[in-house]
């Protein structure tokens, strides 16, 4: 890495950072901190947005996925676009209206104390688990582009690149750093689609790339082996597996889609951005802002991973050739796949310009992880502590802000502390494997639930409600260990479903509309 390299990725830490701190002087009480006061405008609220969705798993996770399966990459973000859609169509108004401030709250007002709290410490360990995968990547980049740091030393550094992130300016820290973010990497993968078309001729001539590298080659014929991939015998088998959204089986693609959008619907993270909007048309559009540009993010990380497959290898293709008695091709060879997005800057981009785009890509990891800290808190203080701690009913809904202001920054710094703590041990495989339960999780408790408490006000029985959000997620967890052909996220919404279905055949009594209010009043 040249010193022009590295000069711009310290020129975007630096960025943003300053923004993090003009960020803290807007925050006056916990209201300010936590959705920014309901002051934020469409650009702010769409910068809170992205900050947080598009992470590690948007940028490095896609051109990885891409360099194996193709187009089928484009999943996470078409699906995380499409998430942002309904959120602003359908549930805006719903969300705004409830005058709540986490979705955790929306279901206690209507179910009763019980089914929040228990909601509340579920989906907190589904959020937790996003905010370590996000440090494990983060730590996992710096090591990367400084193989000399530690894994400990760098899952430090990223915790505090986070806290300075959010923890000073709170919804207003991660909205301006997500503006900045959403500008340097839409220029970033504009620039890298463009230098990928150029360099390869178009799409035509980065498809024939491929079936030249893996048509009936050696290379091709070893994927099995070296990858746990089919072989790729004909150019028809290269079409097939990396110019086809359902690449990896319509059941695992299609279900990989429809989980970005139910954890986009089910997250604290981007309800909150919604709250922070001055109305109901700011929100819609800051949602709709987002859900245009997040698709085509992918398409550029997609277009990334796919110029890498044609032009680099792999050290077990490497291996599985040298086992077969099989020469290897003169190309560069990649550790793992998880280099591809930073080797692609490194090697084929300007030194200053892959610099640059290295430290967006580092904030955008760090934005994640930062932006879902801030989620997990909010749902940690109002839904937990709040009701610990107060005594009035009105306290338990808007807190003390000073304490509350202090309990949720110290509640951020816990979580990112201990986040880096087990990120230090954890490997990587580990961590992604438990990405896609995180996601079950937190869809498989909120989703349902909040979208009766919103849309069927006083239709679904509060008992069947409770037995929903604590069986849907240990279907979800039953179902992971069961090596299904769809993913588990469908077993534990079914689950939901049919509990909540049940339940709106149930009459609710008098008595059961004023329970929740009675349980208030109990604890």
């Amino acid at each position: 890495m040249t010193t022009l390299t590295v000069i711009g990725i310290f020129c975007v830490l630096a960025l943003i950072i300053g923004v993090g701190i003009l960020s803290s002087r807007k925050v006056k009480d916990e209201k300010d901190f936590i959705n920014g006061g309901g002051k934020a405008g469409s650009l702010l609220l769409c910068g809170a947005i992205m900050g947080s969705l598009v992470s590690s798993q948007a940028t490095i996770g896609t051109a990885q996925l891409a360099f194996n399966y193709g187009l089928a990459a484009w999943w996470f973000t078409l699906g995380a676009g499409i998430g942002c859609l309904f959120l602003a169509v359908v549930y805006v108004r719903p969300l705004r209206r409830s005058s709540c401030m986490t979705e955790l709250q929306v279901i206690s007002e209507e179910y009763g104390a019980l089914p929040g709290k228990l909601g509340s410490v579920l989906c907190s360990i589904g959020i937790f688990i996003s905010v370590l995968a996000q440090v494990v990547a983060c730590a996992g980049l710096i090591t990367v582009l400084f193989p000399q740091v530690s894994i400990p030393a760098a899952a430090v550094l990223s915790i505090a690149v986070m806290c300075v992130y959010v923890i000073f300016g709170g919804s207003w820290g991660a909205g301006m750093g997500g503006v900045v973010k959403l500008i340097l990497l839409c220029i970033a993968s504009i620039a890298g689609l463009i230098f990928v078309l150029v360099s390869s001729g178009g799409v035509s001539g980065l498809l024939g790339g491929l079936k030249h590298l893996l048509a009936g080659t050696d290379l091709g014929l070893i994927q099995k082996s070296a990858n746990g991939l089919n072989n790729l015998n004909t150019a028809s088998d290269v079409s097939n597996r990396f110019v086809n959204l359902i690449a990896r089986g319509a059941a695992k693609d299609l279900g990989s889609g429809l989980s970005l959008v139910l954890g986009v619907l089910s997250t604290q993270t981007y309800a909150q951005a919604i709250w922070c909007g001055k109305s109901d048309k700011v929100s819609r559009r800051g949602a709709l802002l987002s859900a245009c540009l997040i698709p085509p993010i992918g398409i550029a990380g997609t277009a990334i991973g796919l110029f890498m497959r044609a032009h680099y290898i792999t050290q077990a293709e490497v291996a599985a050739l040298a086992n077969a008695g099989l020469p290897a091709p003169q190309l560069p060879v990649l550790a793992n796949t998880i280099q591809v997005f930073p080797s692609f800057l490194l090697n084929h981009m300007p030194h200053l310009f892959a610099g640059i785009v290295l430290g967006t890509l580092f904030i955008s990891v760090v934005g994640g992880g930062a932006g879902l800290s801030l989620g997990m808190a909010t749902i940690m203080v109002k839904d937990i502590f709040n009701k610990i701690t107060f005594k009035n009913s009105e306290k338990r809904r808007t807190g003390a802000p000073r304490t509350e202001l202090l309990v949720t920054r110290c509640t951020i710094a816990g979580i990112l502390l201990v986040s880096a703590v087990i990120a230090a041990t954890v490997s990587d495989t580990t961590i992604n494997d438990m990405g896609f339960l995180s996601m079950g999780l937190r869809a498989a408790v909120v989703f349902v639930p909040l979208s009766c408490a919103l849309f069927l006000r006083g239709r679904i029985n509060q008992r069947c409600a409770l037995l929903s959000i604590v069986i849907s997620p240990l279907a979800v967890i039953f179902g992971s260990f069961l090596n299904l052909s769809f993913d588990p996220l469908f077993l534990g919404l079914a689950v939901a479903l049919l509990i909540c279905a049940i339940g709106y055949f149930i009459p609710r009594k008098k008595e059961a509309v004023l329970q929740g209010k009675r349980e208030e009043a109990t604890l």
